[in-house]
């Protein structure tokens, strides 16, 4: 998924290299941002996906993550039988931003977004709060996820989706769904992986906690009556689940080789640096839960508010569905003796009638 990309170098580089619709780009003069509105494929439905703000090293990496990432959101809804086409969006901001420059910003790109006349919708994403997609929608009907007209959070969903799927794999895994007595090393511990550990310390599991600020790690350790784990340590730690809900490529020809784990299953995107990674982690005997799948509750939430359900409690329910999809993708890889990968490829072929 978008490892082509990986090689490429240079804007040229990566625009030939890539397979997308094509890259909506514009530069931000008052604050220096420059957008890229990614659009990878609209043959289920219109391009959808979430809107990332970070500082990036370089100009090239930005537009990059904002490719992968879009695949990555073709594979999501085809995966998880959602009408909806792949699409996300990157700000990639000189410096870190608050304020009216980032009331400002977020107005800006909200009037981009709608001058697409719907060909783009979005959500929050990695540094985006709830309240920054409330302000874009102050500039644009296509912003997902609003109930009498209040933004809501889709990390709750995710984390159920994500805890539905680690469930899922210990069942596959290890003749059982309890997460009781398993211990679960969660690496980032925002909206998401915080919700997640709670899940799973709520079922029993012992959770671990990795984040790169070290006072949140340890206040959701004491509340969950887990422990931290030092970043140096996080790929030497033994552990049943090791669940990324970070930063991606943290699955890499370093990492993989340290891992103590029998399953991976997070909320992060992109986990695997590169395609190999996935035949390293088998050849690990460690099972991979592919993230495009096991992450998507959020994106199925916000799928299942437009079909008109409301209420929270059975939105949390449907995340199971998450579960079930990750139950079968890891069945028939470990039936066909082949990558995890390559069975939900298959899944996804088959929805986009490929």
């Amino acid at each position: 998924m978008g490892y082509n990309l990986v090689m490429a170098t240079g804007i040229e580089g990566l625009m030939a290299a890539w397979d997308g619709l094509g890259v909506v780009c514009r530069h931000d003069r008052p604050t220096g941002t420059w957008i890229f509105i990614c659009l990878h494929n609209d043959k289920l439905g219109p391009a959808t996906g979430g809107t990332r703000m970070r500082v990036y090293p370089e100009l090239v990496d930005a537009m990059r993550d904002g490719m992968r990432l879009a695949e990555g959101m073709t594979f999501k809804w085809a995966g998880i039988g959602v009408p909806a086409g792949g699409g996300k969006a990157v700000l990639a901001i000189p410096e870190p931003m608050e304020g009216d420059a980032r009331t400002g910003l977020l107005h800006r790109y909200g009037e981009l977004v709608e001058s697409l006349k719907g060909a783009f919708r979005t959500g929050e994403d990695l540094g985006i709060t709830t309240s920054d997609m409330q302000t874009v929608a102050d500039r644009t009907r296509f912003v997902q996820g609003f109930q009498n007209g209040k933004k809501i959070n889709p990390s709750p969903f995710t984390a159920r989706g994500v805890y539905s799927g680690i469930r899922a794999a210990l069942g596959v895994v290890l003749g059982s769904d309890s997460p009781a007595g398993r211990t679960v090393l969660v690496q980032g511990v925002g909206n998401v992986g915080a919700g997640l550990a709670r899940l799973l310390a709520e079922a029993g599991a012992k959770v671990l906690v990795n984040d790169l600020d070290d006072e949140r790690a340890a206040e959701l350790a004491r509340e969950i009556g887990g422990d931290t784990i030092d970043g140096g340590e996080l790929f030497d730690t033994e552990c049943d689940v090791y669940a990324p809900c970070a930063i991606g490529a943290t699955l890499n020809s370093e990492s993989i080789p340290r891992l103590k784990c029998k399953i991976v299953g997070g909320s992060a995107n992109n986990q695997l640096a590169e395609e190999s990674d996935g035949a390293r982690l088998r050849d690990r005997g460690i099972v991979y839960a592919p993230d495009y799948i096991i992450n998507a509750g959020g994106a199925l939430s916000f799928a299942l508010m437009e079909q008109g359900i409301s209420d929270h409690g059975e939105l949390l329910e449907r995340m199971e569905s998450v579960g079930e999809t990750v139950s079968e993708i890891l069945t028939e890889a470990l039936r066909d003796d082949e990558l995890p990968v390559a069975a939900a490829r298959r899944r996804i072929e088959r929805a986009l009638g490929g």
